[in-house]
């Protein structure tokens, strides 16, 4: 099976092909005979029906500093392509939930992965919370008696934007902290969303569990590690990545969430553990599978593709 590969990403020139997931989706793509379409989001558009990008026929390498070629630009009508790998990172905002109803116009034709409309309405923070049995207390609020209550109930707290990524804005603040009104008045000056409060977990000391999923099974974790005196763990802000085995918590986790990952065309997932709770379920741009092949000899992009092909050949985009 040859499929034509669009990949909706971040600037290609900027990642890091040692740690980057979606270069090695592409990479695996075209080890298989898959051809490569590269576009930015902003060159993503809907002509009087027809969705549209305009971009470039891509090839990629393992090469530092040479690891990948464009060919000449062109815009192409993506009702014709064969799948479309939706993987530019976060924020989620506006534009990122319009280039959901976008995509999902051609989905399931033109397989998108991960499903747009699971997406946009599977945010990491949010879909967490149908699983409240498996996950820390956590509140959703702006209001700031709100989540001065929270705190109350709970002492030390992580305080965060809902739609945050790769740990930015993210606090902790112990049970008497003075500052929980002047962060409220910061995060509430710079946008009209709300925030995550959640109970801070000790554990985390220990790491944060990112766990794999792919079409609904766990295929592996890594541990990613904070630095000392740093509470979070995420890799963009300096946390280390460590091996790790899955545990019988994970496992249980895992069964519970999977079937519905799989259900909604949640195709690459990854999910954070710490201390045996579940605090966040990653839909949009995942990462961490170059991580866990260097530790556990796994090839997940190949797993990834396997579903993928699974599903084109099936006709259908999502359960």
């Amino acid at each position: 099976m040859s499929l034509t590969v669009a990949i909706q990403m971040d600037p290609i020139d900027k990642v890091d092909i040692d740690a980057d997931s979606t270069f090695q989706l592409a990479e695996e793509a075209a080890a298989r005979g898959h051809t490569l379409f590269y576009y930015h989001v902003e060159d993503l558009a809907l002509d009087e029906g027809k969705v549209i990008a305009s971009g470039w026929p891509m090839t990629v390498r393992r090469k530092r500093g040479d690891h990948f070629s464009l060919g000449a630009p062109e815009t192409r009508d993506l009702s014709k392509v064969d799948v479309v790998l939706l993987r530019q990172d976060p924020p989620f905002d506006m534009s990122y939930i319009t280039n959901t109803h976008i995509l999902e116009r051609i989905h399931p034709k033109t397989l998108v992965v991960n499903d747009p409309f699971w997406v946009r309405n599977c945010p990491e923070k949010l879909l967490v919370l149908d699983f409240a049995d498996l996950s820390p207390p956590t509140m959703i609020a702006r209001n700031l008696s709100h989540i001065r209550a929270f705190r109350e109930r709970h002492g030390d707290m992580i305080l965060k934007p809902l739609y945050g990524n790769g740990g930015a804005g993210v606090f902790k603040l112990k049970g008497g902290d003075s500052n929980l009104n002047a962060l409220h008045e910061l995060f509430t000056g710079i946008n009209r969303e709300p925030l995550i409060a959640q109970k801070f977990l000790p554990a985390v000391s220990e790491g944060d569990k990112r766990v794999i999923l792919v079409d609904g099974e766990a295929v592996g974790a890594i541990n990613r590690v904070p630095l000392k005196g740093e509470t979070r763990s995420n890799m963009h802000v300096g946390g280390r990545a460590e091996k790790i085995a899955m545990d019988d918590r994970d496992r249980e986790i895992c069964a519970r969430i999977g079937p519905l990952l799989r259900e909604r065309g949640l195709i690459f997932v990854g999910i954070d553990v710490i201390g045996g709770l579940l605090t966040e379920i990653n839909v949009t741009s995942p990462t961490g599978i170059q991580e866990l092949q260097r530790f556990d000899g796994i090839n997940i992009a190949g797993l990834i593709w396997d579903a993928i092909e699974r599903r084109r050949a099936e006709g259908a985009g999502a359960g």
